[in-house]
């Protein structure tokens, strides 16, 4: 993939708000269990960082996906993982089918002051029993006259205790799973609409993840994004992004990590001399540095498709799979070479160890992304027949 001058202004505009807004506060953050995230959104939508791939027309740059991943990539030096997590919400995941799909008054009204900051959106998939198996959702909404009658429970819901609207999946028909899905969007000052306390997570410390609740919930029709019975194939097509995206914010931690690891390791003397001089431990810090920077590869071949049009729902499952699994490989074999002061609650290393668990997860758990690049290359099994 080829960089312009743009990319590289984009680069630099994320790479000084990382460094001068999020990480000089980021162990308060983490401590607090939450960050100003209107203040932070309001800057950001002041930059123009929340609509770089969003239509002019809305308040977006408007420019190819490429953009957006560049600044998904420099969210990630961000000192912990809550804050891009959060920030990728707003722009990665609850937005796109909006952008798309969406009706001009819907986009207006939703889209617009999600790209100027003065709306915190929130994406309402998983449920306590239906998680990365999209299909068996059961939060339903039934046609009243002009509106649709939400119940249900959505789980481990991104953004959702200060969101001021949630993209809602939930059936809107008896048909098959598939296509029964609508995607809607629903205010979370809506009567009926409950967030429960914010859950108390292994990492992500500083992102606000709530239950949410909808009992008799009324909204018009007409805050349905596209057509009913399109939403789990709107979803699908989030993903995408959501997947590209987690890859991407992933790969400046990991070498943050190794980068800071080499320091530690030159500092520390151990029978006489720097652990960095045991080749067991440069050997290794190389091997991984080598896979993230083969994981870049990875997603920059992916975003490239999907701005020529492709799908890349193979590439993006495989880009999201190998981010979790090196994720948890890099900061496992860091987090050891720094010994005791690795096991240390505060320690960066420490930290991206538990926030970058998440990834195997959330968006998709690593084996639903293994079934997925399974069926596209055609080896699934096939049904027996009776």
């Amino acid at each position: 993939m080829i960089f312009t001058q743009e990319h590289k202004e984009i680069r630099r505009t994320v790479a000084n708000f990382v460094e001068n807004e999020i990480n000089p506060n980021v162990e308060e953050w983490e401590k607090a269990g939450t960050f100003p995230m209107k203040e932070l959104f309001k800057k950001l939508g002041d930059l123009g960082l929340l609509g770089i791939s969003k239509p002019e027309e809305f308040g977006g740059m408007g420019l190819p996906y490429s953009y957006n991943i560049v600044a998904a990539e420099e969210f990630g030096a961000a000192h912990c993982g809550g804050v891009p997590l959060a920030i990728g919400v707003q722009t990665d995941m609850c937005t796109p089918a909006l952008a798309r799909f969406g009706s001009d008054d819907l986009r207006n009204e939703f889209l617009t002051p999600s790209i100027t900051g003065d709306m915190i959106g929130c994406i309402g998939v998983s449920e306590p029993g239906a998680g990365s198996d999209v299909a068996g959702l059961k939060t339903s909404a039934k046609k009243d006259g002009d509106d649709y009658v939400i119940n249900g429970t959505k789980m481990w819901i991104t953004n959702a205790p200060s969101a001021d609207f949630i993209c809602l999946l939930a059936n809107t028909s008896d048909d098959k799973v598939h296509v029964n899905k609508s995607l809607i969007i629903v205010p979370m000052n809506t009567p009926g609409v409950t967030v429960a306390p914010k859950l108390e997570k292994l990492g992500m410390r500083s992102s606000e993840t709530a239950q949410v609740f909808f009992d008799n919930v009324r909204v018009p029709q007409r805050n349905r994004i596209g057509q009913e019975g399109a939403g789990f194939m709107m979803q699908m097509m989030q993903f995408q992004e959501e997947r590209l995206f987690g890859a991407a914010n992933i790969i400046k931690g990991l070498e943050s990590c190794v980068n800071s690891t080499i320091d530690y390791t030159k500092e520390r003397e151990t029978f006489g001399q720097p652990l960095i001089n045991n080749q067991a431990i440069h050997f290794r810090l190389a091997e991984l540095q080598s896979e993230i920077e083969a994981l870049r590869c990875m997603v920059y071949q992916g975003v490239e498709g999907y701005e020529n049009k492709q799908d890349v729902t193979k590439l993006a499952s495989m880009a999201k799979l190998k981010a979790g699994r090196l994720g948890r490989e890099v900061t496992d074999s860091c987090l050891q070479y720094w010994g005791g002061m690795g096991f240390m609650w505060d320690n960066p290393v420490s930290r991206a160890y538990r926030d970058v668990r998440l990834v195997s997860i959330g968006g998709g758990a690593d084996e639903i992304m293994l079934g997925i690049i399974c069926k596209m290359m055609g080896i699934l099994p096939g049904k027996k027949k009776k």
